[in-house]
C-alpha cells in the first residue's frame, strides 16, 4: 500500500436507529476491512461484522473481502432478511386478488 488515503462512509440502520461513520483509510482497503475498522459494533452490540452482507450505494457485493474501495464510496451493512421477498410478494398479490374479488361481490 502507498501513503495515499481514501475517505469512505460506512452505514448501518435499524428501524429506530441508524449510524453513518466517515473514515479515512489507506488506499487498497477492502469493504470488509473498512467495516471491521469502522467501530460500528460499538454502536450496535451484537452486530456480526465478519458475516454481515455488504453493499455499495444499494447494490449488494458478492465478495466484499475482495472488493477494494474507491474514494467517496458508501459501504452499507445489511441486516439479515426476516422473510423471503418472493414469498412476501406472492402473499401480497394473493391478498390483492382476493380483495378485488370481494369488492366485486363474486
Amino acid at each position: 500500500m502507498t501513503g495515499k488515503t481514501i475517505v469512505v462512509e460506512v452505514v448501518y440502520a435499524l428501524a429506530d436507529k441508524q449510524r453513518l461513520l466517515r473514515l479515512s483509510l489507506p488506499y487498497g482497503t477492502t469493504m470488509r476491512q473498512a467495516v471491521e475498522q469502522s467501530g460500528m459494533q460499538a454502536h450496535f452490540p451484537g452486530l456480526d461484522l465478519a458475516n454481515s452482507p455488504l453493499g455499495i450505494f444499494g447494490k449488494a457485493v458478492a465478495k466484499p473481502q475482495e472488493r477494494v474501495l474507491e474514494d467517496g464510496e458508501r459501504v452499507e451493512i445489511y441486516r439479515p432478511l426476516i422473510a423471503d421477498p418472493k414469498e412476501v410478494r406472492k402473499q401480497r398479490a394473493a391478498k390483492a386478488v382476493k380483495a378485488k374479488v370481494d369488492d366485486r361481490g363474486v
